[in-house]
C-alpha cells in the first residue's frame, strides 16, 4: 500500500498473505471469496458463526474456532482431526486482512447469522477485494488466470449457486467497471488540485497508470472470450476498454506535464492567446491563396469552392472522424468528468468539431481535447499533433529555452526522430511566415530524405508544390514508392503526381504515369474489386477526364501545347484533349492553342477532322474580331487563321475527290467530342462511329525515342 509503513510483524505478514495468493490455483479464489459458516451442531442445530480458519488435516473451511476444539472429524469430508494441533491457520481473506492489504472495514467475521440473505453480495465483495489486492500488488496474471481457467473452462461448475455466480465472466467485468469508476474518481480529486500539489501526487499517479494497465490486460482476455459473437457483453467490454485506455494515455501525458508544471515557466513566443489564433486565421487565408483548384470539381462543373486545409486541420478532422460516442458510456464511468482544462472549448469541439478548436488555449486544455477525444488507437497521431503544438508555441524562440521539451518528450513517449521530423516539418509547411519557407528551403534536402518513405502523407508533396518547389515535391514522391503508378491512390494523390511532373518539365512521364494509373482503376473496376460506394472517384472514366484535363491546363499555362500533342494520345484521352483544347480557343481566340488543336489532327493524316476544326476557329474568330475593335489583335488573328487555312487547304487537298466534294457541301458527318463518350466493355453493344478518314487513310505511328527524351511519332503519308 503507497503511503503505508508496516510494523516488523505486519509487514512478514503481508508478504505471506501475497506469497499465498500469488501461488494459489485460480479456481481456489472463489472458495476462499465465499463467506462460511461453522457447520458443527449443537441441538441438533448448526452453530452459524463465521469460520474464518481452515482445519489443518483437510483444509476445509467447515468449524470455526470453539467448534473445531470439540469436534472429532471435518463435517465435510469426515477425515479425523487432530487433537492438541497448533493454531489453525487464516483463510486467505482475513490473512489479507491481517497483513494490511484489505482494510479492516471489510473484516466480516463479527457479522451476525441474520446477514445471510446478503451472501451473495458479500461473497463477490470478497471476491472483489482479493482482485483488488491482486491489482495493487502487480498480480494482474491471477485476474486473467482467472478468466481464462476458471471463468472460461466449461467443465468449471458447481451445484453452489453462490459458487456458480463467480465462475461467471460478468463478475470480472463488473469489478473492472467498479474499480474505473473509483479511479476515476480518485483521479478527478487529483486533477482538481493546484500544480504544486500534483507534483506531489506524481507517485500515487504512477500507480493509477499501472492499475489501469492491468485492467485494460483483464478486459482483453476477456474480449478474447467473446470474439467473433455480437452479444451485448462484448460491446460493453469494447467501450469499456476504450474509455480505460484512453484515460491511461491521458494520464500519462498529464504526469509529463505536472513534472513540466504545464511549461508555465517557459515562455511561449506568442504574447497572448489571441495573436495566437490570429496567426492561424492568416495561415489558413495564406493556404487559400496558394491553392491549385480543384479538378474534380471543375470536372463535375461542382458549386464547391477550392480551398486549402492545413495539416493541423486534417489531423484533427481525422480524429473528429474516428470519434464514437456511446450514450451508455456518458454515465457513471464517463471520463468527461476529467476535464479540468478547457472544458468549454471540449464541448464545443463536439459540437463544431475538432479543426476549429485550434490552437488550444493552453496546455492542459490541449492534453484533455486530444486524448479525451478520439479513438485510443490513434494515440500516436495525437502526439504528433502535440508535438505540433509545441513547435507552433516555442518556435522562432532561442533553442536553449525549448528544444530539451521536445526531446524530453520524445523520450518519454518512446517518439522516433522520423515522427519528430514529421511534426517538425508539417508545422513549417503550414507556416506561412518567411522565416518557415526560408528554413525549410534551405533544409527540405536535409529533411526530406529522413521523413520520406511508403507511409509518407499523401500531402507533403502538394505542400512543396504549392509553395512552387517542384522539385522537392517529386523528391518526396520519389522516395515514396508510390509514384510509379502500380500502387492504387487516391484522386488526388494522382493529380498531384501528374501536377509535379508537368512542373518538373516532365511532361513524358506524366502522360505516362496518367495512362498507367487510369488502366489500373479501370481494371480494377472492370474485375469488381473496386469499391464504387466508397467514393465518386472510383469511375475510370472520371480518372482519366481528370488527369488528362489536368495535363492539358497545365501544358497550356506553361506554353507545352506544341510539345504535348506529339504525345501518343488514344481515343478515349484524345476526346478530352480536344474539349479542353477547344474550349480554350473559344475563351481566347488570340491564342494559338486552337491552331495546334489543328495541327494535332494533321500530324495523325486526319484531315478530315482539321477542316472542320478550323472552321469552326474561323467562325469563332470573325465573331471575336467584329464585337473587339482592337487593330493590333484583328491583325494577329487574321495573320494565324490565313496561315491555318492555307495548311488545312494543301491538306484537304490530299484527301480523295469524293470526300472533299463532301466537305466543301458540308454533307459529310460531323464527329463532335463531347468529352462524354464511354467505349463500352460488353462486346454486344455497338461502339461508338469512329471517323470516316480514320478508316480510310489512318495508318499505326510507328513511334520512336528523340535525343531529348520526348515521343516522336514519324508518320509517312
Amino acid at each position: 500500500m503507497v503511503g503505508r509503513k508496516f510494523d516488523e510483524p505486519t509487514a512478514s505478514s503481508s508478504q505471506k498473505a501475497l506469497v499465498r495468493l500469488a501461488s494459489i490455483d485460480p479456481i481456489e479464489l472463489c472458495n476462499e471469496a465465499k463467506l462460511e459458516r461453522c457447520r458443527a451442531t449443537r441441538d441438533l442445530r448448526s452453530c452459524g458463526r463465521c469460520v474464518q480458519r481452515v482445519l489443518i488435516s483437510c483444509g476445509h473451511a467447515a468449524l470455526c474456532e470453539e467448534c473445531s476444539q470439540r469436534c472429532d472429524s471435518c463435517p465435510i469430508c469426515r477425515i479425523a482431526l487432530p487433537k492438541g494441533a497448533n493454531e489453525l491457520p487464516l483463510r486467505l481473506y482475513y490473512e489479507c486482512i491481517e497483513g494490511g492489504l484489505i482494510s479492516k472495514r471489510c473484516d466480516d467475521r463479527l457479522q451476525d447469522k441474520e446477514d445471510a440473505e446478503n451472501q451473495l453480495i458479500a461473497d463477490v465483495q470478497r471476491l472483489y477485494s482479493l482482485f483488488d489486492v491482486a491489482l495493487e500488488n502487480n498480480l494482474v496474471s491471477l485476474i486473467c488466470h482467472y478468466v481464462t481457467d476458471v471463468c472460461m473452462d466449461e467443465s468449471a461448475v458447481s451445484s453452489d449457486p453462490v459458487i456458480a455466480f463467480l465462475l461467471d465472466e460478468k463478475v470480472v467485468k463488473d469489478w473492472c467497471r467498479r474499480t474505473f469508476k473509483i479511479i476515476l474518481t480518485e483521479l478527478q480529486a487529483i486533477y482538481n488540485l493546484t500544480v504544486l500539489e500534483m507534483k506531489g501526487k506524481l507517485s500515487l499517479l504512477l500507480k493509477i497508470s499501472l492499475k489501469l494497465a492491468g485492467m485494460s490486460n483483464v478486459l482483453e482476455v476477456l474480449e478474447s472470450s467473446f470474439r467473433g459473437s455480437a452479444s451485448a457483453m462484448l460491446v460493453d467490454l469494447n467501450h469499456l476498454q476504450e474509455n480505460i485506455v484512453k484515460t491511461k494515455q491521458h494520464l500519462d501525458i498529464m504526469m509529463w506535464c505536472i513534472r513540466h508544471q504545464f511549461l508555465e515557466k517557459v515562455r511561449s513566443r506568442y504574447s497572448d492567446f489571441a495573436l495566437w489564433r490570429s496567426s492561424v486565421r492568416e495561415r489558413k487565408s495564406a493556404a487559400i491563396k496558394r491553392a491549385w483548384p480543384d479538378p474534380v470539381s471543375r470536372i463535375l462543373e461542382s458549386s464547391e469552392q477550392s480551398a486549402s486545409s492545413l495539416f493541423i486541420e486534417d489531423a484533427l478532422a481525422n480524429l473528429d472522424t474516428e470519434q464514437e460516442y456511446a450514450e451508455k458510456d456518458e454515465g457513471e464511468v464517463s471520463i468527461a468528468s476529467l476535464l479540468t482544462g478547457g472544458g468549454d472549448l471540449y464541448f464545443r469541439s463536439k459540437l463544431h468539431g475538432m479543426p476549429g478548436c485550434y490552437p488550444f488555449e493552453n496546455l492542459r486544455a490541449a492534453v484533455d481535447l486530444l486524448f479525451l477525444r478520439g479513438n485510443s488507437d490513434l494515440v500516436i497521431a495525437k502526439q504528433a499533433i502535440f508535438l505540433y503544438f509545441l513547435f507552433d508555441r516555442h518556435w522562432t524562440m532561442p533553442d536553449e529555452g525549448w528544444r530539451w521539451i521536445v526531446d524530453d518528450f520524445a523520450v518519454t513517449f518512446s517518439i522516433t526522430r522520423h515522427s519528430l521530423l514529421e511534426s517538425f516539418v508539417f508545422y513549417l509547411l503550414d507556416d506561412h511566415t518567411d522565416e518557415a519557407v526560408k528554413l525549410y528551403c534551405q533544409e527540405a534536402s536535409r529533411l526530406l530524405p529522413e521523413i520520406a518513405g511508403p507511409n509518407i502523407h499523401p500531402k507533403v508533396a502538394q505542400a512543396l508544390l504549392e509553395r512552387q518547389n517542384p522539385d522537392a515535391a517529386l523528391m518526396a514522391l520519389r522516395w515514396s514508392g508510390r509514384d510509379g503508378g502500380a500502387t492504387l491512390v487516391s484522386l488526388g494523390e494522382a493529380v498531384t503526381a501528374v501536377r509535379v511532373r508537368v512542373e518538373s518539365g516532365l511532361l513524358t512521364e506524366a502522360f505516362m504515369y496518367q495512362r498507367t494509373i487510369c488502366s489500373k482503376v479501370k481494371d480494377k473496376k472492370l474485375t469488381g474489386t473496386y469499391d464504387e460506394i466508397k467514393e465518386q472517384s472510383c469511375n475510370w472514366t472520371l480518372w482519366l477526364e481528370v488527369l488528362v484535363t489536368e495535363i492539358c491546363c497545365l501544358c497550356i499555362r506553361r506554353n507545352l501545347v506544341d510539345r504535348m500533342i506529339e504525345l501518343p494520345w488514344n481515343y478515349d484521352e484524345e476526346k478530352h484533349l480536344h474539349k479542353c483544347l477547344f474550349d480554350f480557343a473559344t475563351e481566347d481566340c488570340s491564342s494559338t492553342v486552337g491552331s495546334l488543336l489543328v495541327v494535332f489532327y494533321l500530324q495523325r493524316y486526319r484531315y478530315v477532322d482539321a477542316y472542320q476544326v478550323d472552321s469552326k476557329l474561323q467562325i469563332l474568330e470573325e465573331d471575336f474580331i467584329s464585337k473587339n475593335r482592337n487593330d493590333e489583335i484583328a491583325y494577329k488573328i487574321r495573320s494565324m487563321s490565313h496561315w491555318r487555312k492555307g495548311l488545312v487547304g494543301q491538306s484537304v487537298d490530299l484527301l480523295p475527290d469524293v470526300l472533299r466534294q463532301q466537305l466543301k457541301t458540308g454533307t459529310l458527318p460531323e464527329v463532335v467530342f463531347t468529352g462524354n463518350e464511354n467505349i463500352p466493355a460488353k462486346p454486344d453493344i455497338p461502339k461508338v462511329q469512329e471517323p470516316v478518314l480514320g478508316k480510310l487513310l489512318f495508318r499505326a505511328p510507328q513511334v520512336q525515342w528523340e535525343g531529348n527524351g520526348f515521343l516522336h511519332p514519324q508518320l509517312q503519308p
